[in-house]
């Protein structure tokens, strides 16, 4: 087992100053932070921000077609009329509720990006009047 040599630099340093120098406590807390935009200033494009809302609204659109095809079916095909009476509502009220759902998230977003705006410069007028 090899010993590393000890420096003078180190056996001078306090016990405290070590554990400054090696602490990563900021960058910790800045890197396991749910919302990476309050510590980041990088501004996102539409698409970063409405992608997942329009991805819903998208799949809702398409699940409720495919319910209203299953569903007028049932009125021309009579071989499996049951099927197409139950399968048919069904697809219609997921795709409804996955349509509804992506609707509403939009207002909701944009509401979030005018308040995280307006905090931002809310801190920015108070850094500027208390920093002084």
């Amino acid at each position: 087992m090899e010993i590393p040599p000890s420096s003078p630099e180190g056996s001078e340093r306090s016990p405290q100053s070590k554990e400054l120098v090696t602490s990563n406590t900021g960058s910790t807390l800045c890197m396991s932070s749910r919302s990476e935009s309050v510590w980041t200033s990088a501004s996102r494009s539409k698409w970063d921000i409405y992608h997942k809302p329009v991805i819903v609204l998208s799949v809702g659109a398409a699940v409720f077609l495919f319910g209203t095809v299953i569903t007028s079916l049932s009125c021309f095909l009579t071989q499996n009329e049951k099927v197409y009476k139950m399968s048919g509502p069904a697809f219609l009220s997921l795709g409804l509720m996955l349509l509804v759902c992506g609707l509403v998230w939009i207002p909701i977003i944009r509401k979030k990006q005018k308040q995280r705006q307006k905090s931002q410069f809310l801190q920015s007028l108070k850094s500027f009047f208390f920093n002084r």
